[in-house]
């Protein structure tokens, strides 16, 4: 179960309780965001990384990590990929690929450490040369890191093409090579302008103890990874080429998500915020203002987070699942996501369940004209109680016509919507 896949969709149960919950919606956050956001300054990819885009972004997110903190050189996630390389595209081209990744992750760790990355006496970006040979590094392990999330996608990477098509050359030395010269610039250039930005302040101002590179939630029954933790501050790294649009509705639950994830509050996150590698801008909000901004029902973190924890337990590894196997499923999952439902107590707003504010004329139905017209939206979507939808998707019935000797039969079929 996946974080980010349980937000491409409005009809997973993770999606439609944190829509529920943060009952603003993005916007006010977009509007705080772009307010922080004032430069004009982004530093746009070269030509030659065309639709490698994702994997520079990887790059870079781990090569900013190492700047806080070199505990883990190579991401689990890599070194997942590097592991199930063996069993991909044939025994020879697969072993081929497992010991160029374990050389790969030998290099890394032994540079990481040479460098002592993460000293605060030192600058974030060393020498160009010695930047250039960890992009070719982090690059590489970016490709590895796609099979851990996605085989079918690892398979375009240029890793595996060139693998697949002459296995006996497939060396660590042919897989440094694959990086594209842009692809490498667009990592040293990020990286560079990274010395000059708010992140290099907060560095200056922390201690590598201080910092946890790609936390995980132990217990949380979803996978999700998170960029940093700096002393008690959650942080994200976008590599977007359009960062005023960044805060979308997915950034703004993904960021929310990772909040809440932390049950046991074993990071003590009290603020949560955004560094843009390529306009070099930090966005950051302490949680109470963030919660606010989303508009969140139940404003304590430690009520929030346990709403959310019984989500994904009764869920039991589903909370990510468009549409269910069966219709009992369905109607547990309903009646999960009813019996978590925020309820305003009198004298509060519906939408917000946050009081009325006191003193009008006339009694009040909703604290915001926002929050009456997001009312509707919530209804309209099954949100609200007595909205039009039910809270899941009912399955699609669909009717066949089989040949004329056999007789005419009607059959659900279940897709996602």
């Amino acid at each position: 179960m996946s974080l980010v896949d349980g937000l491409r969709s409005p009809h997973t149960p993770l999606r439609r309780f944190l829509d529920r919950e943060l009952s603003a919606g993005p916007k006010p956050l977009r509007d705080s965001y772009r307010a922080q956001h004032r430069t004009d300054h982004v530093l746009l990819p070269p030509p030659g990384v065309g639709t490698e885009a994702g994997t520079v972004g990887t790059a870079i997110d781990q090569r900013l990590r190492l700047a806080f903190t070199a505990t883990a050189p190579v991401d689990d996630a890599s070194l997942i990929g590097i592991d199930l390389s063996g069993g991909f595209g044939g025994r020879g081209a697969g072993l081929r690929m497992r010991a160029a990744g374990n050389e790969l992750a030998v290099r890394l760790t032994e540079t990481v450490r040479r460098l002592h990355l993460d000293n605060r006496n030192q600058p974030i970006h060393h020498g160009q040369d010695e930047e250039e040979g960890l992009a070719r590094m982090l690059i590489a392990a970016a490709w590895y890191q796609v099979l851990a999330r996605s085989p079918i996608g690892f398979a375009f990477t240029p890793l595996a093409k060139a693998a697949l098509k002459d296995p006996d050359a497939f060396t660590l030395t042919r897989l440094l090579e694959l990086p594209h010269r842009d692809m490498v610039a667009d990592v040293t250039n990020q990286l560079r302008a990274a010395t000059h930005s708010p992140l290099d302040a907060l560095r200056a101002h922390t201690r590598p103890e201080d910092c946890t590179g790609g936390p995980t939630f132990a217990g949380a029954q979803i996978t999700a990874d998170a960029d940093l933790v700096i002393d008690g501050l959650l942080l994200d790294f976008k590599s977007t080429r359009r960062p005023l649009a960044e805060m979308s509705q997915r950034t703004a639950w993904q960021l929310t998500g990772y909040l809440l994830l932390d049950a046991p509050d074993q990071y003590r996150i009290d603020t949560v915020g955004l560094y843009l590698t390529r306009s070099g801008t930090l966005t950051s909000w302490p949680v109470d203002d963030f919660l606010a901004l989303l508009g969140a029902c139940r404003r304590d973190l430690t009520e929030l987070r346990g709403a959310f924890a019984k989500l994904l337990a009764g869920c039991q590894g589903q909370a990510d699942a468009r549409y269910f196997a069966t219709d009992d499923e369905t109607e547990l999952v309903r009646q999960l996501l009813e019996h978590l439902a925020p309820s305003a107590e009198p004298g509060c707003c519906p939408v917000c369940t946050q009081p009325l504010p006191k003193g009008s004329h006339r009694p009040r139905k909703f604290c915001t004209a926002w929050c009456r017209n997001r009312d509707e939206v919530l209804r309209r979507r099954g949100l609200m109680p007595g909205g039009l939808h039910p809270l899941l998707p009912a399955p699609r019935t669909q009717r066949l016509d089989l040949p004329d000797d056999a007789e005419l039969v009607s059959l659900t079929i279940r897709t996602p919507r």
